[in-house]
Formats: C-alpha cells, structure tokens, sequence
C-alpha cells in the first residue's frame, strides 16, 4: 500500500528585518558600537579626504560659507610635481626597505629563542615589550642623547663617526629613524610570533631532531613555514605602521629634517594641511599613500602565499 507525497511544511515568510539582521542579530548588535566606531573615526574621514581631494578647499572659521570650485584632478597633479612630497614617499620607501625586513627577521629570530628559554623566560619577554609601551616621547630624548654629535655612539665609533652626525646627516637620518622605530616596536610583533608558535606542534621538532636535523634546518623547515600566517600579519602591520610615520621624525629630526630628508608622507599631510593650509593638496596625498599602502600589502600578502 503506498502513502500518498506529502508535501514540505512551508516556511513562513522572512521579514526584511530579518534578512537584514541574519540568523543571528544578537552578533550584529554586539559588534555595532565598533562597527560605529570604524564608520565615525576611520570610514568617514577618509571619504571626506577624497572629496576634498577634488575640491579647491580651504579651512574657514565656523559660520562662514565659501564656495569650493570642483578642480579634478588639479590637487594629486599638483601632489605628484612637488618634489617634496615625492621626497617624502621616497623617504618612506628608504624606510620601509629598512624596517619590515629587519622587523620580520629580528622578531621572528627572538621569538623562536625564547620559547626555547626555560628559565628567566618571563623577564627576557618584558625586557623586549619594555621599549613599545613606553612614551614615545621619553625614547626620543634618550635617542637624541646617544646619537648626537657628543652622544655616547659617536664617543664609542671615535674617528668612525659620521660627520655630520646620524641626525643631522641626509644619508643617515631615515636609516637611523627606521633602526629606532625597529628597536621600539620589536616586542609587540615577538609577542605576535610568540603566540604563534604555541601551535606549531612540538613534535615535529622531535621528530626532525631524530631524523639529525640541526636547529637551522628546523629553523628553516618547521619554524618559518608554521609561521607562515603569522608573518603575513607582521608584514602588513609593519608596512601601515611605516607608512603612517609621523612622531619620530617630528621629534627626532625637528620636523622632516635636515633639508626634508626625514620627511614622510603623514609629516608633509600636516604641513600641507596645517601649517600651510592647502588640505586639498594634502588630502591627494593621503589617498595616494592609502593607495600605495594597499598594494604593498596586497603584494606582500601573495609573495608570503606563493612562498
């Protein structure tokens, strides 16, 4: 005897604010105060950059109304015939060609030797966090004070001493900025790689260490591909992080110093914008730093992929 086909129950119709809130509209509501945060603090100050962008712009006192002429294009013209700022994105570039790999080798390297440390493991691991939560401010002084021309670095080289000194010198003052953001930060992008390597199983260590494998090879062969993901992230970090250099060479150079060769991209958006008040031009050159940003991250992403 056969049962007659029945039919599926019917679904009862999704509202629209269902469809908009999903399965699970508790998740959205938790996470909407930083979903407001990103919009009001990082969202909506970057679409307000790139409309100025193509504006003639200028700052005005409240309560006054100017008209702002649409120019195009006329702004990222004027920004990539300046030779300052092209000066500035080379000065970052130097930067970066300098930063990110010392970054992701000295980290990567430190990291793997304090999981290996059984004792004073805690101690060693503050010793190198110390520099990042420590005020800007504080280590600038103390960096100014070692590398000046009297400093104690410049005592030590005696007649190796670069003169002009490391500050003050075109050719030394990114590279030495980019040594000292290296230093400062190292214990943040260690304690990322620390982590990474609780779970990177210890028993392929053992078993490598069975096989006769040295502890370069295992380096080489277990430690660096387990990291893989973990790398990416410090490369990524490390290149927003140089690209939005502004405090050290404010600071450390008095201002992009000597004769713009310090000077990065955020610097010159705060002379162009501020001091100068032209933050039509200084907004072209943020969007083209946030372009630039992307595709090195975008190409630092696939290279660690296909490696």
């Amino acid at each position: 005897m056969s049962t007659p086909d029945t039919a599926p129950p019917l679904r009862p119709p999704t509202s629209p604010l269902r469809r908009l809130l999903g399965k699970q509209p508790l998740g959205l509501g938790l996470s909407l105060p930083y979903i407001v945060f990103l919009a009001a603090v990082m969202a909506y100050p970057l679409a307000y950059a790139v409309y100025i962008s193509f504006f003639d712009y200028v700052f005005t006192a409240p309560g006054i109304n100017m008209d702002h002429p649409f120019v195009g294009l006329e702004n990222y013209r004027t920004a990539l015939t300046d030779p300052r700022v092209l000066q500035s994105f080379g000065n970052i570039a130097v930067f970066l060609v300098i930063n990110v790999p010392l970054t992701v080798i000295l980290s990567m390297g430190f990291a793997s030797a304090l999981n290996a440390v059984t004792r004073w493991a805690g101690a060693f691991r503050v010793a190198f966090y110390v520099p990042y939560v420590t005020a800007s401010v504080s280590l600038i002084g103390v960096w100014m004070l070692l590398f000046s021309q009297d400093g104690l670095v410049n005592t030590i080289l005696g007649p190796l001493a670069p003169d002009p000194s490391w500050l003050v010198n075109d050719a030394l003052a990114m590279p030495s900025i980019a040594l000292y953001v290296t230093w400062k930060q190292l214990g943040f992008y260690i304690l990322l790689y620390l982590a990474a390597l609780q779970n990177v199983p210890k028993e392929l260590y053992e078993s490598a260490s069975t096989d006769g494998a040295g502890i370069l090879q295992r380096f080489r062969h277990i430690t660096v591909p387990g990291l893989r993901a973990t790398t990416m992230l410090v490369l990524i970090l490390s290149i927003i992080t140089g690209a939005n250099l502004f405090t050290e060479p404010y600071l450390l150079t008095s201002g992009g110093g000597p004769d713009g060769a310090s000077t990065s991209p955020v610097l010159m958006i705060y002379q162009k914008g501020i001091q100068q008040g032209n933050p039509d031009v200084a907004s072209a050159i943020g969007v083209l730093l946030v372009i630039g940003v992307g595709l090195l991250s975008l190409a630092s992403t696939r290279l660690t992929k296909e490696s």
